[in-house]
């Protein structure tokens, strides 16, 4: 007997397991059932948003995320490159080991300024020292420096892959290093994209895949930020 061909789920089913809107509910539903912002956190947004800053902070759920991985990795020196408002600051600061410290890194003297009276807000800015000026800069003087356990690359995205180079120098065997915003909401497969950005992270693949020092893989996400991804590197 011949065997039935597997038929494909009708496009109404499809589209609404693609549909931003239902990416989103889900989203708010891990928010109110596994992330649970506290005051400190929402203050931070909404300080962000009455300064004016862009709205590209990082999700609720993946700031819990920053944080888990600062716990798992007992991390005691983190850097961040891209500080904004704070808000990511703010995760990875609570996920320090005893005693540790975030280095975060700010081009906008304005960001920086509204990211210290978040960081004061949730108790956690005597753990953060924040360095204002052009990342490339700022990365050259912290060389000198013990390696960071953890790298956070959350910047502009055309200087991505040297932030990436940076962050591999300033790391030992075991560093794990995170990418945001690498999928570019699929733009990263387009070989014939125009979009510096996506094309900055194609480098950025590139580099990591030719890197005998990193073991990487990406991770596409879903969600009130629409459709993008992140990189996850371990160094040695």
């Amino acid at each position: 007997m011949a065997r039935a061909k597997k038929r494909s789920p009708p496009a109404a089913v499809h589209n609404r397991f693609m549909d931003e809107s239902r990416w989103k509910a889900v989203d708010e539903y891990v928010d109110g059932l596994l992330v649970q912002e506290d005051d400190a956190l929402h203050a931070a947004v909404r300080a962000s948003e009455a300064a004016g800053l862009p709205p590209i902070a990082v999700s609720p759920a993946h700031g819990k995320l920053l944080y888990l991985l600062a716990r798992a990795q007992k991390a005691a020196r983190i850097l961040e490159i891209g500080t904004l408002g704070g808000y990511s600051t703010i995760w990875l600061a609570r996920g320090l080991a005893p005693n540790g410290r975030v280095t975060t890194l700010e081009l906008d003297p304005k960001h920086a300024e509204v990211a210290r009276s978040n960081l004061e807000r949730a108790g956690v800015s005597d753990h953060v020292d924040i360095h204002i000026g052009r990342a490339i800069e700022t990365l050259s003087t912290l060389a000198p420096q013990p390696p960071f356990d953890f790298v956070f690359i959350d910047a502009d995205k055309p200087s991505t892959p040297a932030y990436f180079e940076w962050a591999l120098r300033l790391s030992r065997p075991g560093t794990l290093i995170l990418v945001d915003n690498v999928v570019r909401r699929g733009a990263l497969a387009d070989a014939d994209t125009d979009d510096e950005s996506a094309r900055a992270m194609q480098r950025l693949n590139e580099l990591v895949a030719a890197e005998s020092r990193v073991s990487a893989t990406l991770i596409q996400t879903v969600g009130v930020k629409g459709y993008d991804g992140f990189m996850i590197a371990l160094v040695g």
